[in-house]
């Protein structure tokens, strides 16, 4: 009977997850605290997005000559923004009304012909695209430029995996996990791998969700093409454990069958 007890509460201890390791921004123990109402400057880095080979970009032009305007348009760009409104976001408009970067880091564009937009941000491009056009035309054209759109990728302990979209120019770590569903009660989040692209190679940072601090690092804000990989803790080689409820039926199932067992070899049945 003492056995029993003693593995009784072994499984449940070990299926029992501590808040620690579920709630997010937390003062953890070691680290400067951050208070509630406390102002969180951001970290100080540039978090000017530089732009990469196939990256897509939405090029605008406006200009008082209209002719002069369709030359720089295709017409299934044009389609797909007009067909734009009232989507819901369902579609991605920049794949098919923005320009993508080939491998080389460059967009081929209408009479302009092809540019080099890697390696610049979207002010710097802005302005290549605008002196482009400056050589051509002696007429104004004022350019708009800016980045199709976050695009990142979900994998791991997410509700739904998979690449995400975010329309916005500039988004948070949570508005990403936000997105993909809130990320199961058995993952590590005190382990989220951020693969990030940089210019001419990737690297991997390891982010503790947990941790208040997150809020004044550079990982903060996510960029295009981040990966984001959430590991399952080593409770799930014993069981779900997602609830009381599936631990206790664990613990339960494990005591009958040692009570079977040791009825067996007791003469009991």
């Amino acid at each position: 009977m003492r056995l029993i007890l003693v593995v009784l509460s072994a499984v449940l201890v070990s299926s029992c997850i501590s808040n620690k390791r579920i709630n997010y921004l937390q003062n953890l123990k070691g680290n400067e605290s951050i208070e509630l109402n406390e102002f969180i400057p951001y970290a100080e880095v540039d978090y000017e997005y530089i732009l990469q080979p196939h990256d897509i970009v939405d090029i605008d032009f406006a200009t008082p000559n209209e002719e002069l305007l369709r030359a720089f348009e295709y017409q299934g760009a044009m389609a797909a923004r007009g067909g734009a409104g009232g989507g819901g976001g369902a579609m991605d408009i920049f794949y098919f009304s923005g320009y993508s970067l080939d491998k080389d880091g460059y967009v081929r564009m209408p009479v302009l012909g092809q540019i080099k937009l890697s390696g610049l941000t979207e002010e710097m491009a802005r302005n290549k695209v605008q002196e482009a056009i400056s050589i051509y035309f002696k007429e104004d054209v004022e350019v708009r430029l800016r980045i199709g759109g976050i695009r990142y990728t979900t994998l791991g302990e997410f509700n739904s995996v998979g690449p995400k979209i975010i329309l916005k120019n500039r988004a948070t770590i949570f508005d990403a996990i936000s997105m993909a569903g809130e990320s199961n009660i058995l993952a590590r989040k005190n382990e989220l791998f951020l693969i990030r692209q940089y210019d001419g190679g990737t690297r991997i940072h390891q982010i503790n969700l947990n941790d208040r601090q997150l809020l004044a690092s550079p990982f903060y804000f996510i960029q295009p093409n981040d990966i984001l990989y959430l590991q399952p803790m080593q409770i799930r080689q014993i069981g779900s454990g997602e609830n009381f409820s599936a631990s206790l039926q664990l613990g339960i199932s494990i005591i009958t069958a040692m009570m079977f067992i040791y009825g067996i070899t007791s003469g009991i049945f």
